[in-house]
């Protein structure tokens, strides 16, 4: 019989807590670290003399993005490398054996950082006795068959971009001063085959070690495994399907692995690289496909194989008495708290990323197949995702934050029983060489500053004294240089943005402000409070609200939220629609399941907060 997990709804600030577990004995735990998005920011190019630049505060030569192009991207390139190995470190100290990563563990699947992936791994499983499962993003492969590729901004002499492509001909200089291209194999984007074969240790094939391994499409079953015959049905040759409309084979490189102590881990491949229309040679040729960003939705029409085989893997599981774990790169549940729909009249279809959006029709069949916890991330965000179906059957979906934005985290979890799991969230905050580039960022800033760049970085983004100060300078200035240009609605912004509080609270001309003066005095407030802060501000603490759900809170203050929370209601009653709308986003927005520390029941059907020591 399956379990049936029903959960009681909270708010962050209002949530009944428990005591914080004590670890048993028989306590099992494991790391989950999503969207590490690693650049091998120290790897050498083996076809090419080129070797970066040389930092002056390390003496090392450097293989690193400009601050430009990371402060215009949702991931960070570069001091991701650093929060790695801390949280690598980290977990070291913990006494923690099993590290699941859960896809876009490269930054686009190159050779360079694949390879510098795969030592870091084979480092810490060689010294520490970890072992690395992880399952494939749609970073890792970008596209499910090799391609040429290359980016034209690498931090190069003298503060400038350095152009670096895997074939000549791929770059075009736009002036006499840009750098010469460097050519290199060893930053193409490689395919499926390619990246298995230089990470087939961590978890995509069987060992001899495992217990038990299969994939969706393996013949023998767990009463009668052995490995040779289980190495013979892993090769890709014997996982493909093949994918609508055309019918071309796809790699699918979904598994279960069984490394012991009763423990399964189901990875699941969602990534699904569906045709374009109207193009030739479709079945080697990767630009011949759409990228796999969107996720499950396209899993349900797609690669519909998966669904019969996960039943099976939850079947047996519960039949054998096996702790089932299942992850994958993308959520199964709807991430923004309720208020997709709402967004999607505020901001429009094709923004805030609401094509990532999975349907309920997700949630229900992976439910209907005996998930009841699922683990993701691709989003880059802290948070607690539920759904439950109309047969009362329930799924929570736990989104891991990626070590390369805000909030910088892993999660752990504790399995301390089969029916009790507790959730912890460890951000990485105090990271050692998370500033070692900067000296080259002030090369480029000096440079940026010579030829007059419209859209030039702030230079405060250096004087961040933790990593975690660092990602949120991170996600200010992509708010301010990408977000806001691109995903907001001018007329909503021209007013709003500029705006303190206090103008926004004071909309209403009608407004009896001794009446309202009384009202923030109940609440220790005064209205010169809100003069302090502008609308840009309020943007600015919603993405962090979006990004860290409930580990934005302090950083915020309580203060400033309930200010916020005062302003919304305020704005709900103005008359204007837009106003109304963003008002009712935000309100969702602070409002979500507990996603920071929590255990999950199975025999009572809850979750709750653990509290604080």
């Amino acid at each position: 019989m399956k379990h049936t997990i029903i959960i009681i709804s909270v708010s962050w600030l209002l949530v009944s807590c428990i005591p914080k577990h004590e670890l048993s004995k028989n306590s099992l735990q494991i790391a989950f670290m999503a969207d590490v998005h690693l650049q091998d920011i120290y790897g050498e190019f083996q076809d090419s003399h080129y070797e970066g630049v040389k930092n002056p505060k390390t003496g090392k030569f450097t293989l690193a993005r400009t601050m430009k192009s990371q402060l215009q991207s949702t991931r960070l390139f570069n001091e991701n490398y650093f929060a790695f190995i801390a949280a690598l470190d980290d977990v070291v100290s913990r006494g923690i054996r099993y590290v699941v990563l859960p896809g876009d563990f490269s930054d686009d699947g190159q050779l360079l950082n694949i390879r510098g992936l795969r030592e870091i791994l084979n480092t810490y499983s060689e010294r520490h006795n970890i072992k690395f499962i992880a399952t494939t993003g749609n970073h890792d492969p970008v596209r499910p068959f090799f391609q040429d590729a290359g980016k034209p901004d690498f931090l190069g002499a003298g503060g400038k971009q350095q152009p670096i492509y895997s074939k000549e001909g791929m770059y075009v200089a736009k002036d006499t001063l840009s750098l010469p291209v460097v050519i290199s194999k060893d930053i193409a984007k490689l395919g499926y085959d390619q990246i298995l074969g230089e990470l087939s240790a961590f978890g995509f094939f069987p060992k001899k070690t495992d217990v038990y391994w299969e994939t969706p499409f393996s013949s023998y079953a767990y009463e009668n495994y052995k490995f040779q015959e289980a190495l013979q049905q892993s090769e890709l040759s014997q996982r493909q399907y093949k994918i609508p409309p055309i019918n071309s084979l796809m790699p699918d490189v979904s598994y279960l692995v069984e490394p012991g102590e009763n423990l399964w881990f189901l990875a699941i491949d969602a990534n699904v690289y569906v045709p374009k229309e109207n193009i030739k040679n479709k079945e080697l040729n990767p630009i011949s496909y759409h990228s796999a960003s969107i996720g499950y939705n396209n899993v349900l029409t797609h690669k519909k194989h998966l669904i019969p085989w996960v039943h099976s893997v939850t079947n047996r599981a519960e039949q054998l008495g096996k702790t089932l774990i299942v992850f994958s790169h993308y959520p199964m549940v709807e991430f923004n708290d309720g208020a997709s729909k709402k967004i999607r009249s505020f901001f429009g279809n094709k923004k805030m990323q609401l094509h990532r959006v999975p349907h309920d029709d997700v949630a229900d069949a992976f439910t209907e197949a005996g998930v009841n916890v699922h683990f993701g991330g691709h989003m880059h965000i802290n948070d607690t995702g539920i759904r439950t179906t109309k047969k009362g059957q329930t799924i929570i979906n736990i989104q891991i934050p990626s070590l390369a934005a805000y909030i910088p985290a892993y999660k752990i979890l504790t399995v301390h029983s089969n029916t009790e799991f507790e959730i912890e969230t460890v951000v990485m905050d105090s990271v050692p060489g998370f500033n070692n580039l900067f000296p080259l960022y002030a090369k480029e800033y000096e440079y940026l500053q010579s030829v007059n760049d419209s859209k030039i970085w702030n230079k405060d983004v250096l004087k961040a004294q933790t990593y975690k100060e660092f990602t949120q300078w991170h996600l200010k200035e992509l708010v301010r240089l990408r977000f806001l240009p691109n995903d907001w609605p001018p007329e909503f912004l021209g007013t709003f943005s500029q705006s303190t509080g206090r103008d926004l609270l004071l909309l209403d001309t009608a407004l009896d402000v001794d009446v309202l003066n009384k009202t923030l005095k109940d609440k220790g407030l005064v209205l010169d409070d809100f003069g302090t802060w502008t609308g840009f501000d309020m943007i600015f603490d919603f993405y962090r609200l979006r990004s860290a759900d409930e580990l934005a809170i302090p950083d915020i203050g309580l203060k400033q939220l309930e200010q916020y929370k005062i302003v919304c209601d305020k704005l709900k009653q103005s008359g204007h629609s837009q106003f109304q709308l963003w008002s009712a986003i935000f309100k969702r927005t602070t409002n979500g399941q507990p996603s920071n520390h929590f255990t999950i029941d199975l025999k009572s059907n809850t979750i709750q907060q653990v509290s604080a020591e």
